[in-house]
């Protein structure tokens, strides 16, 4: 009786292996697609297309109201390609969630601070998410092409998801550099990058849409 219960204990254990690595498997294989489906459109600077405007993505700011070091990159990145004349706007999209932090005025006035007009600078004060700012794009500034900014390992997401959601989107990535932390940012894209090719299927809606902001017009409408 006791080697049956044994020997049963040991088809489960076999069968919760099994299952598990097919699941590992299979997020393995959507990380695997969707780096293959963006990587073609993850371009150099100087072979970055004309579009709408050039989105850069939010992703920290310091007590002190500044960009973080990972955004201060994506925003020279973004900047340099506004000056080479790829796009007439910029689109700042990032956490605005609260009073206290604010990601899109931070990116703002680093932006006119190196002389940026401010018509030119749109904020996006909702783009919780790589996906609410690729959806945002789309529905309320109106983007048909973008170019978007981030580091290369969050590239592949973004411009899996914005060309998902029906946007001619290519990428650039800001400065390559070691942060402190990489290592974990990189495995916790693996699961962003499934979660995100999950709702390029699902589709659902922002946390916000709101009124349409033209990406074409005055930048300084979407400063409220």
């Amino acid at each position: 009786m006791g080697f049956i219960k044994k020997k049963g204990f040991i088809v489960i254990l076999c069968v919760i292996a099994a299952v598990c690595l097919l699941a590992a498997a299979a997020v393995l294989a959507v990380n695997a697609h969707v780096k293959r489906a963006a990587a073609p459109y993850i371009l150099q600077p100087q072979d970055a297309p004309e579009a709408d405007c050039i989105l850069i993505l939010g992703c920290g700011v310091r007590p002190s109201g500044e960009p973080s070091l990972m955004l201060r990159d994506r925003l020279d990145m973004g900047l340099t390609l506004y000056e080479q004349g790829c796009a007439p706007k910029l689109l700042m999209s990032g956490d605005h969630g609260t009073v206290e932090y604010d990601e899109v005025g931070a990116m703002k006035r680093y932006a006119t601070d190196r002389g940026i007009a401010s018509e030119d600078v749109f904020m996006d004060h909702a783009g919780f998410s790589t996906y609410e700012s690729m959806y945002r794009a789309r529905d309320v500034f109106l983007a048909k092409k973008i170019i978007i900014v981030s580091q290369q390992y969050h590239l592949y997401r973004a411009v899996y998801t914005a060309r998902q959601l029906g946007l001619d989107a290519c990428g650039v990535a800001a400065e390559d550099v070691a942060y402190l932390g990489q290592t974990v940012r990189d495995l916790r894209e693996i699961l962003a990058r499934n979660k995100d090719a999950l709702y390029c299927v699902l589709k659902p809606l922002p946390t916000f849409l709101g009124d349409p902001v033209p990406v074409w017009g005055n930048g300084d409408l979407s400063n409220g």
